[in-house]
């Protein structure tokens, strides 16, 4: 989260204080989409500490991450650059980490978790499109929580599952700090200076001074 949010504070300083109506525009989803990036990183780290799982936990791990990081992330970006752009940006999301998270239980966790980021990407931004014109910040509040409990219940199983026994492993902290880096980078970049459809939310506003 912190890592994300100094990105955030030197890009702002640096390039987005020089974009009209910024914060209307992108700063309630950049500031969910750090949000969500902070707690799906978290949840895959406290995953992995504890090495393999049943097949129907492991299932269900790679399930839930997959779908909340594919559907929170699409629907942040296609928001403010539209259907096909969120759509892509969601699936990557989704499927890379839900693959990653699955993989502790092998073949399995990692199809699911696929699967699930596969489907949950192109929804997510599909319900922001759909919503532009009604109440589409109210809704990006209201999944943004339920993403948040459904992490919330991914770490509770974890941890009854996994209850009086020590981690395994532990990931650096390095891995940690480059991803939220990288997924920073990417939505504030797209949502900035990323192409976009005629239809999103940002059209509503003027745009010259991020289109040439």
């Amino acid at each position: 989260m912190l890592t994300s949010l100094a990105l955030f504070v030197i890009a702002y300083f640096w390039r987005l204080r020089t974009i009209e109506n910024f914060f209307p525009r992108f700063g309630l989803y950049l500031c969910a989409a750090i949000t969500t990036y902070a707690l799906l990183i978290a949840t895959v780290r406290r995953v992995r500490a504890y090495g393999q799982f049943p097949c129907m936990a492991g299932m269900m791990i790679g399930m839930t991450t997959g779908m909340v990081a594919g559907f929170l992330t699409s629907f942040y970006v296609g928001a403010t650059n539209g259907l096909f752009v969120g759509s892509i940006f969601g699936m990557i999301a989704g499927v890379g980490l839900g693959v990653w998270s699955g993989s502790s239980c092998g073949v399995m966790g990692i199809m699911e978790g696929a699967m699930a980021g596969f489907m949950s990407g192109p929804m997510g931004a599909m319900t922001s499109v759909m919503l532009l014109n009604d109440h589409v910040q109210a809704m990006g509040v209201i999944v943004f929580l339920l993403g948040t409990i459904m992490l919330g219940g991914v770490n509770y199983m974890v941890f009854i599952e996994k209850k009086g026994q020590v981690w395994h492993k532990k990931d650096s902290h390095i891995l940690t700090i480059l991803l939220s880096v990288i997924l920073t980078a990417a939505t504030i970049n797209l949502m900035a200076v990323g192409p976009r459809s005629n239809s999103c939310s940002c059209n509503r506003f003027s745009v010259n001074k991020i289109v040439p």
